[in-house]
């Protein structure tokens, strides 16, 4: 537990107050020695590192040789030196080895945990699934990594063995389940401050005297706001000077802020304002969430840590009404804005005291400097130090807006995958507007009961998680163990049968919404919609990262916005839409949008290959 208090937000602010006296790193306590294979590569009289040549590489497996390569993202204008002469420093290293093994076990050791640490943000290839299936057997020992060397003498700092307490992947269970709850509950609050506003809406409506549509902008903004925050936290984030923690921290606490004054504003431009900020500054549970179970659980599983985090965000909009319906028909309209500020407050405290860092290449960046410090030596310096040299703002900015468009207006795959899950999304939202016009007029319902009502979007998570882990568990991760990864396309199997229920869904919702037929007709419809939604939303999502891993993080940032500006646009538009055509007829077209979801889901299946042989984006 000192450890995740140490790299938290409020360990490091009490370290910088009392000057490094307290909450330790082991490089700054007296018992810390420097690794033997570090002191024999800064001690030696030259500059090369004949490690890995001392035996061919055409001996060794495919595996490696792969891996090898991989290993060695290095700064181009210093590559690492491989000469085969340096006699005198080979012995060294060899005798610098606390545990001594054949060649090939040690070598495929240190460039397989040297490949992990400088993995990139969403690598889904078959590669990495070799790497970390070898590193889940050499997790289990205690053995020394021997660090790379540039030919211009620099030492490239890495993890100490291969079972290093302070690599994320080498966490405890139970701390990596509390670093995830964190997240997950985070998640589950911004998103659940998004449609709590909603049992607000007619008092604001009698408050400030605007129409209902204009009472739904606090909402739409605020849909909006956290879809374009993740164009700016997403890329921030990933600079390794700054890493994750101070993302969420700033921008919790800045979201905490926010959330007093938008609870006693007196006029509705300001609410609109203030809403929009909330939205825009609780977006990195979007925009970085999944990197953070990314740098904790292996490609393997994965898949069950964002599960959990996209449960928290698809159950959060539907439980808001619930949390506040009954609230505000007692205390009145501010009460909803009141409950994000009690929801948020608890959440950013848990953040602040036991959010730990989980970047590794900030992680990297830290241990180098305090490493520096100890030794005096420069030449100590983390990967991800030079990398960030070269960084500049220009090309985040085209990875992170410009690159997202290009793709999806040229990639066939990459447009669908887009549209279908905006209107997926855009009709979500779309819920918050219809329910009013049918569960309390033809039903009788009161607000708070309405709120109820949307329990059934927890059933369908729920069920969606049931169905989408039983899939997990049961077929594909041991076909992975068997087989090893087939062609991308092998992750849409859920889908092609999950993309029939929003059709369904919908279509019976629209025409059971009827005072004749009982409320849980057009209930079970959209649990229906839900479920089916949930499982095509994870089977899309592993998707891309596969077909797209050098551009994942860009495309998702660019999804995001998509369907965010979909769902605004939907909640504004949704209302006139059931009043003009009714509810049976306005469903009913959403329905048939849905419809676009089955024809591509099944092009994608039959073509995706051929596309992705011809896009000059994507992996083969």
């Amino acid at each position: 537990m000192s450890e995740i208090l140490r790299d938290a937000p409020l360990g490091q602010l009490i370290r910088w107050a009392t000057n490094n006296r307290l909450l330790l790193y082991p490089e700054e306590k007296p018992s810390f020695e420097l690794p033997a294979s570090y002191n024999v590569l800064l001690n030696s009289s030259g500059e090369k590192h004949p490690e890995i040549d001392r035996h061919p590489t055409a001996s060794r497996p495919a595996t490696r040789q792969r891996t090898r390569q991989s290993s060695q993202s290095i700064d181009p204008s210093s590559s690492v030196d491989l000469n085969p002469n340096s006699n005198d420093l080979a012995h060294d290293l060899e005798k610098a080895e606390t545990h001594p093994a054949p060649y090939e076990e040690e070598h495929a050791t240190v460039q397989l945990n040297r490949t992990k640490s400088r993995l990139d943000t969403v690598p889904y290839t078959e590669e990495r699934l070799e790497v970390e299936a070898e590193l889940a057997l050499e997790r289990t020992q205690t053995k020394p990594i021997i660090p790379a060397k540039t030919s211009d003498g620099t030492v490239l700092v890495d993890w100490y063995t291969t079972d290093d307490p302070e690599n994320p992947q080498n966490w405890s269970n139970k701390k990596r389940f509390v670093v995830s709850l964190i997240i997950c509950l985070y998640t589950f609050v911004v998103y659940t401050g998004s449609a709590i506003y909603t049992s607000s809406e007619l008092g604001v409506i009698e408050k400030f005297g605007v129409s209902a549509t204009d009472a739904s902008l606090p909402l739409s903004l605020y849909v909006l706001a956290y879809g374009m925050g993740p164009l700016l936290w997403a890329p921030l984030s990933e600079i390794p000077i700054i890493g994750r923690s101070p993302v969420y921290a700033a921008t919790m606490a800045i979201f905490v802020i926010l959330s007093l004054p938008t609870a006693l504003v007196n006029n509705f431009a300001g609410l609109l304002v203030l809403r929009f900020l909330q939205g825009f500054f609780g977006s990195p549970c979007l925009a970085v969430g999944a990197a953070t179970m990314q740098d904790m659980y292996s490609l393997l599983y994965l898949p069950y840590a964002l599960v959990a985090w996209v449960s928290s965000a698809f159950a959060g909009p539907a439980l808001g009404p619930l949390i506040s319906g009954f609230a505000v028909m007692a205390k009145g309209w501010r009460w909803s804005l009141w409950e994000i500020l009690w929801a948020a407050g608890p959440i950013f405290l848990l953040m602040f005291m036991l959010l730990p860092e989980t970047s590794t290449p900030n992680l990297l960046l830290r241990r180098a400097q305090r490493l520096r410090k100890l030794t005096g030596n420069e030449r100590l310096q983390a990967q991800s130090e030079i990398d960030q040299r070269n960084l500049k703002p220009a090309s985040i900015l085209v990875d992170a807006i410009i690159k997202p468009i290009e793709i999806t207006i040229k990639d066939p795959a990459i447009l669908f995958v887009n549209l279908y899950t905006a209107i997926l999304y855009g009709i979500y939202y779309s819920f918050f507007e219809v329910f009013p016009l049918v569960y309390p007029p033809m039903y009788g319902f009161s607000l708070g009961m309405t709120g109820v009502v949307f329990t059934c979007i927890l059933v369908a998570c729920l069920s969606g998680i049931a169905i989408y882990c039983a899939y997990l568990y049961f077929l594909l991760v041991p076909d992975i163990l068997k087989n090893g990864l087939r062609a991308q396309e092998s992750r849409l199997v859920p889908a092609l049968i999950a993309c029939f229920g929003p059709t369904v869904g919908l279509f019976l919702f629209a025409w059971t919404a009827n005072p004749s037929i009982h409320w849980i007709a057009p209930t079970i419809g959209i649990t229906i919609y839900g479920a089916s939604v949930f499982v095509v939303m994870q089977c899309i999502f592993v998707y891309v990262p596969l077909s797209y891993p050098q551009y994942a993080a860009s495309l998702f940032a660019g999804n995001d916005f998509l369907r965010s500006a979909f769902a605004c646009g939907s909640i504004m538009f949704g209302r006139p839409l059931f009043l003009n055509l009714g509810v049976g007829k306005g469903v009913s077209l959403l329905g048939g949008l849905s419809i676009i979801g089955i024809i591509g889901m099944y092009a994608l299946w039959i073509f995706g290959a051929k596309l992705r042989a011809r896009s000059k984006f994507a992996v083969a």
